[in-house]
């Protein structure tokens, strides 16, 4: 009469694959987690941005500091998603321009490709010179990708 059940190999087989697709679930997991964070960093960079813009619009020079542009134009200053993380804000000498940047967990992220870096060689419109300012534009950036602008 023959037994009916599985055998030890067949066991041992059935949870090595079990072992290989739940790794492999929890890698995408950990980097659809990354993406979120990054996307949050760009959404606080934006609403900073547009706050920046009405602080200027209203006081013809930007704050010295993040916490300067108050609850008029920012409702609660933006709380980075990990901890021990800053979002960095660098003004000008004379107020009138400033870097904001984050750090990102991805390379390549698409705002990338849209923000406007200082240079310390050749100046362009899309890369201006980064003198002016009391730290160098990319002072506290140290991830994959920073994201910074100026804005003249």
């Amino acid at each position: 009469m023959k037994k009916k059940g599985f055998t030890l190999i067949e066991l041992l087989v059935v949870i090595a694959i079990i072992g290989i697709l739940s790794s492999v679930v929890v890698v995408s997991l950990n980097s659809a987690r990354a993406k979120a964070r990054d996307a949050k960093r760009v959404a606080d960079l934006e609403a900073v941005k547009a706050a920046l813009s009405l602080y200027f619009d209203t006081n013809q020079a930007y704050p010295a500091t993040l916490a300067g542009i108050g609850t008029e134009f920012l409702a609660s200053q933006p709380v980075p998603p990990t901890a021990n993380e800053v979002y960095l804000y660098v003004p000008s000498a004379d107020g009138l321009s400033y870097h904001l940047g984050a750090t990102l967990e991805q390379a390549g992220h698409t705002s990338l490709s849209a923000d406007r870096d200082c240079s310390s060689g050749e100046v362009t419109e899309a890369s201006p010179a980064c003198n002016g300012f009391a730290a160098p534009a990319t002072g506290g950036f140290a991830g994959v990708d920073p994201i910074y602008d100026v804005t003249p």
